[in-house]
């Protein structure tokens, strides 16, 4: 019997079994930012992710303070939501309803020109303890 490649059809096939195990995320959004306990997890959580990415302390408080003012002003309703950092870098989040539990996940980084995403294991990941969220 002869070895033969893979045919593109076989691996677009492939592809999407992939993607159907790895199964659906769906966006949500935290209700509860003007519970104070709420609102300081979401800062607490947020500075730590843009931290750990290599933004300083200052600026990652303040990223993550102005951020939680915007999303608490008004329902924008579920979606992706970016930060631009004064370092030249753009970061992109969204929350994820799990359970009970909420999620802030950073799926996207990009400074200039460069860009990583990761929409499958994600970038990075801290609960939100104390938040309730709805999709």
């Amino acid at each position: 019997m002869r070895n033969r490649g893979c045919s593109a059809i076989e691996k677009a096939l492939a592809a999407v079994v992939i993607l159907v195990a790895a199964g659906c995320t769906t966006v949500a959004q935290v209700t509860t930012l003007s519970d104070q306990n709420c609102r300081r997890t979401f800062v607490d959580r947020m500075s730590l992710i843009l931290v750990d990415q290599g933004e300083k302390q200052e600026v990652a408080e303040k990223l993550a303070e102005s951020t939680t003012a915007v999303l608490s002003t008004g329902s924008l309703g579920p979606r992706p939501f970016f930060v631009a950092s004064p370092s030249g870098a753009d970061y992109g989040f969204f929350v994820e309803q799990k359970s009970s539990d909420c999620l802030l996940r950073l799926f996207s980084r990009q400074k200039g020109f460069t860009r990583y995403r990761n929409n499958l294991t994600y970038i990075a990941t801290r609960h939100l303890d104390g938040c309730m969220c709805a999709e």
